[in-house]
C-alpha cells in the first residue's frame, strides 16, 4: 500500500473517531501537514495568480506576505469533512455539513489581507464554520473571538482549534447579528456569511481606524463584498470589492438577517 494512502487513511480515521490522546492526533496532524505540502504550496500559487488577474476590482495585485505564509501554513485538510480531504486545496468551497461550506481559498486570502490584521489586534468574525478561518486569523492577530450560530458545527470547531493547538481562539455558540459586545471594540471584523444588510452592531463594535469585511446581498438578488472602514472621527466609508456568492446569515429559524 503506497505511504501516501496510508498516512491519508490514517488521517480519516482519526477524524471520525476523535477519541485519541493529544499526543497521538497531534502526531497525526503533523504527518498530514507533509503529505499534503505540494498540493498546499500549488494552492498558494494559485492564489497569488487570482490576485494578479483580479487586481483592478480589488485594487490588491498581491496579497500581503504574512496571509500568503498564513494561507501555506495552515493545514485547510483538517477542517473540511474526511471524503472531502482530497478536495482540501482546491480553489473551489467545499461542504461542511448542516448546510454550511468552507469557502474557495482565493476569497478566504482576500478577505483576510482586506482587513489588515496586524499582531496584537483583537478580531471578531461572525460565522465559524468548521474553524479554518479563525485559524487563519489566530496567525495574525492577537485574538480571535468567532461565534459560530450552528451549534454542532460550533462545538467542532471549538475541539477541532483546540486539538490543532490554537488557543487564542475565543468560540462562541450563538448569533452573531449583534456581534459580541463583551469584548469590543474590535481592531476587525469578519462576516463569513451574507446578511441583507450590514449590521449595524456590528459597524458599532468597530475600533475608529478598524474595518469590516462583510458579503451583503440576498441570494437571488447576488452579493457583493464589502469594505467598510471606520475613520477616526467615526465617519464610515464603504468599498465594492467584487461580486460573491456566500451562505445567507441567519438567525435560529433560518431566516436571511
Amino acid at each position: 500500500m503506497p505511504l501516501f494512502f496510508m498516512r491519508t487513511l490514517r488521517n480519516c480515521l482519526l477524524a471520525l473517531i476523535g477519541t485519541v490522546t493529544p499526543a497521538v492526533a497531534g502526531s497525526a496532524q503533523a504527518q498530514g501537514q507533509d503529505a499534503f505540502e505540494p498540493q498546499r504550496k500549488r494552492m498558494v500559487e494559485e492564489i497569488a495568480s487570482l490576485a494578479r488577474e483580479t487586481r483592478f476590482e480589488t485594487g490588491r495585485g498581491t496579497l500581503r506576505e504574512s496571509v500568503m505564509a498564513a494561507m501555506a501554513k495552515v493545514p485547510r485538510h483538517e477542517f473540511v469533512p474526511a471524503l472531502e480531504r482530497r478536495n482540501a486545496y482546491a480553489d473551489r468551497p467545499l461542504p461542511i455539513g448542516m448546510g454550511q461550506t468552507i469557502s474557495q481559498p482565493f476569497i478566504v486570502a482576500l478577505m483576510t489581507d482586506l482587513m489588515e490584521v496586524r499582531p496584537g489586534d483583537r478580531v471578531l468574525e461572525i460565522g465559524t464554520g468548521s474553524g479554518y478561518q479563525a485559524a487563519l486569523l489566530a496567525e495574525l492577530a492577537g485574538t480571535v473571538y468567532t461565534i459560530e450560530i450552528v451549534e454542532p458545527l460550533a462545538r467542532e470547531a471549538a475541539e477541532r482549534l483546540k486539538r490543532l493547538g490554537y488557543r487564542n481562539v475565543v468560540t462562541r455558540t450563538g448569533d452573531g447579528y449583534q456581534g459580541w459586545p463583551e469584548h469590543a471594540p474590535f481592531d476587525a471584523i469578519m462576516v463569513t456569511a451574507a446578511p441583507r444588510e450590514v449590521p449595524q452592531p456590528l459597524i458599532d463594535q468597530l475600533k475608529p481606524g478598524g474595518r469590516l469585511v462583510v458579503p451583503v446581498g440576498g441570494q437571488a438578488a447576488g452579493q457583493s463584498l464589502l469594505l467598510i472602514e471606520k475613520q477616526p472621527d467615526g465617519r464610515i466609508s464603504r468599498r465594492n470589492i467584487l461580486a460573491v456568492r456566500f451562505v445567507p446569515l441567519t438567525d435560529k429559524s433560518g431566516r436571511q438577517q
